[in-house]
């Protein structure tokens, strides 16, 4: 191969999607002992400040490994739309690209990394404040159900291709019918890549993954995770923020509230972190072109290894 050919062919931007739990920051560290990279976070709750136990935010220690991107930038009741983060999520790629540095774009969120990875055209339909307030009540007391009938009713194209339990997306779609009159779906679509990609999946038996994540609430438990929530209320954050719908904050905060003991709002956490896992990977399979790696049978080492030698393809003398 000539180097005009391995430039044309080798990865610029390097995507880690894996759900909750897998590995994903441990394997950035290892990635950044070896290529000069710079993380851009694509999980939907490590956008918020305040909340660095419950969604498991990289420590200082991980961000002394290389730059990290989109962590911590917003208050938990300031909201980030998909449209604010694909544009923020760009624009950072383009900057570490400019500066000869390899962009990981590294999550959980199957829509914040397809976004990015898809380059999809988001509508552009501002939040109607009443509907929503509506919609949200009726979510809070009824549940997603009766919304998704509705949504089924007046756009069941989308109805299909939106998850039945997120009532968050379900209010956006109705929405964006009601504010146009048309489909959400049809007002999307991908358009084509921004850039060259190495999209690696992480993935593991689901009985070692519920493990650990079982493991992982006990220890978000003993650092202080119930504190961390209590300090989110005390600060008059309203518990009915998206934000804090995040796993782990919405079981504590029910608990709070006088709904059950302690340690089944634990339990919950860990059986809810479950399902969601397995939300997570429906989504995840529907993303194209995903070289998976099965975290039970591959060390992080050796995956770093060969992410390494994609990316060196071009630049051998700099990389690995």
């Amino acid at each position: 191969m000539t180097r005009r050919q391995a430039e044309s062919s080798a990865p610029q931007v390097l995507v880690i999607a894996g759900p909750t739990g897998i590995g994903k920051t441990a394997l950035t560290r290892h990635i950044g002992s070896l290529l000069p990279i710079e993380v851009v976070n694509a999980d939907s709750r490590q956008v918020y400040r305040r909340m660095d136990i419950g969604t498991a935010m990289p420590t200082p220690q991980d961000q002394t490994v290389c730059p990290h991107h989109l962590f911590a930038v917003r208050e938990p009741d300031e909201p980030l739309t998909l449209a604010g983060f694909q544009a923020l999520a760009v624009a950072c790629i383009h900057d570490i690209m400019g500066r000869r540095k390899v962009p990981v774009l590294a999550g959980g969120t199957p829509l914040y990394l397809r976004s990015v990875t898809e380059n999809l055209r988001i509508p552009e339909v501002e939040p109607m404040p009443a509907l929503r307030k509506e919609l949200e009540a009726k979510l809070v007391r009824w549940g997603p159900t009766p919304l998704y009938d509705r949504l089924q009713s007046l756009d069941p194209d989308t109805a299909r291709a939106t998850d039945p339990s997120n009532g968050r997306r379900i209010i956006r779609a109705l929405e964006i019918f009601v504010a146009t009159g048309q489909s959400k779906v049809s007002l999307e679509g991908r358009r084509p890549p921004l850039w060259r990609l190495l999209q690696i999946g992480l993935t593991s038996p689901r009985s070692t993954l519920h493990a650990r994540i079982d493991a992982r609430v006990d220890a978000m438990m003993d650092s202080g995770l119930l504190t961390e929530t209590d300090d989110l209320l005390a600060a008059g954050y309203d518990p009915d923020l998206p934000a804090l719908s995040a796993l782990g904050y919405r079981q504590l905060i029910k608990f709070r509230q006088g709904c059950g003991s302690l340690a089944e709002a634990v339990d919950a956490i860990k059986t809810s972190t479950h399902k969601y896992v397995r939300h997570q990977y429906t989504w995840f399979r529907r993303m194209e072109g995903i070289r998976w790696y099965d975290t039970s049978l591959v060390g992080l080492d050796c995956i770093a290894r060969d992410i390494c030698t994609d990316f060196a393809a071009d630049r051998p003398s700099e990389y690995c």
